[in-house]
């Protein structure tokens, strides 16, 4: 799962994404959950709009825009069934959340490591996600939300390093998570093919396109 990440400014999202020039939007460098954040969705054929929204999708069956259990991450192996997630699926609110770099636990040394991801290219992450305007139904007020996609990376020689084992389960029933990553070519296929399409893409990064570091905090 991931819990952390940096964002890249509007300017850096123009030269990766051409989003086109807008009334400027604000949002923390270092997201966390329930942070606002930036992702971006299909306005039209080959155009994207940059929205900023809360980073922990409100499903449209809650009556509160904040819920008790987490929803920042949604397992790829769910989307289908979790009520949390289902609607957006079904509806192809899929959407790319842009990243300079993103951060994972690793737990070999027997504390906690962070360590920062970053594309090889120098480009930003476009990492998958899922959408859910929610709407208040007292006031009409809607409020923009988000998900990040993870998919298992049990067999990843670098992800599935991450995160802190879990002793009641065997080495080979961990279920390491990893994000799953979008490359341009793949971009249309995952915002607007179908359910099917979108599947196809449900896997971690290359390991040519990663970059690992520690993080410096």
């Amino acid at each position: 799962m991931c819990n952390r990440y940096v964002s890249p400014d509007e300017a850096a999202m123009e030269r990766a994404w051409h989003i086109g020039n807008r009334t400027p939007l604000r949002w923390p460098a270092m997201v966390v959950p329930r942070d606002q954040g930036p992702f971006l969705r299909a306005s039209s054929p080959g155009k994207l709009e940059l929205v900023v929204g809360l980073w922990s999708l409100i499903p449209h069956w809650s009556d509160v825009p904040r819920l008790k259990f987490s929803t920042n991450n949604a397992r790829s192996e769910e989307l289908a069934a979790k009520p949390s997630f289902r609607d957006a699926w079904r509806a192809g609110q899929r959407c790319i959340i842009p990243a300079d770099s993103f951060d994972e636990p690793n737990w070999e040394t027997g504390k906690n490591i962070w360590w920062r991801f970053r594309r090889a290219d120098g480009q930003p992450w476009a990492l998958a996600g899922l959408y859910h305007p929610w709407v208040n139904k007292r006031t009409g007020e809607i409020l923009e939300t988000y998900t990040m996609l993870t998919v298992n990376a049990d067999e990843h020689p670098l992800m599935s390093r991450m995160h802190k084992p879990d002793p009641a389960l065997s080495p080979d029933q961990q279920d390491k998570r990893s994000v799953v990553a979008i490359e341009t070519k793949d971009l249309e296929q995952w915002l607007q093919g179908s359910q099917a399409e979108a599947k196809e893409l449900f896997r971690p990064p290359a390991m040519e396109v990663i970059e690992a570091s520690y993080a410096q905090s």
